[in-house]
């Protein structure tokens, strides 16, 4: 993992220094010379872009083959495995819900924890929780243990947490849905 945050970091050094020299030159140019930068810019971009998101998708399908997952994809990329089904409700948009959960990065890691920082509460379809996990949440009954794997854009993105999910982390939730109120 840390040969991978290493990589990351340098290719964002790039990427900013890149941006810094591209804005620099956009500021002295006239405008039709500042958009020709900006276009030529936009393609080195992408392209370090789809690298980034072609490692990820490898390293969760790696991840996935050698735990023997039976994992479903959705559009977005949020790999998802209910492996116990409960009998209570399915959950609903606007209710409270509480989670057991413990999150690891792709690498085992173990980032949190229900038995030492509580259970996960939070009303479904606020927000203010990661976007693969409320897409996750909405597939389940309460009771229900699943398994998601939420690729960095679906979880805390470029910057992390600010806390101990460090940037461009992908997230592997185990949860069990406890309560919704």
């Amino acid at each position: 993992m840390k040969c991978i945050f290493v990589k990351c970091l340098i290719i964002s050094n790039i990427i900013c220094i890149f941006l810094f020299t591209a804005c620099d030159s956009a500021i002295t140019q006239k405008p039709e010379q500042a958009s020709h930068s900006e276009e030529t810019l936009k393609e080195p971009l992408e392209k370090v872009n789809r690298y980034l998101l072609k490692k990820e998708n490898e390293e969760i399908n790696n991840l996935v083959k050698r735990y023997n997952w039976n994992m479903e994809t959705s559009k977005t990329g949020l790999r998802s495995m209910i492996y116990y089904k409960g009998t209570g409700e399915p959950v609903k948009r606007g209710r409270l819900v509480s989670l057991k959960h413990t999150v690891k990065l792709i690498d085992g890691t173990l980032v949190y924890d229900y038995r030492t920082d509580g259970l996960k509460q939070f009303i479904v379809g606020r927000g203010g929780v990661e976007a693969g996990l409320e897409e996750g949440i909405l597939m389940l009954k309460v009771g229900d243990k699943a398994k998601f794997i939420l690729p960095s854009h679906l979880g805390f993105g470029l910057l992390g947490d600010d806390d101990r999910i460090p940037p461009k982390a992908t997230l592997v939730y185990d949860i069990e849905v406890v309560t919704m109120d």
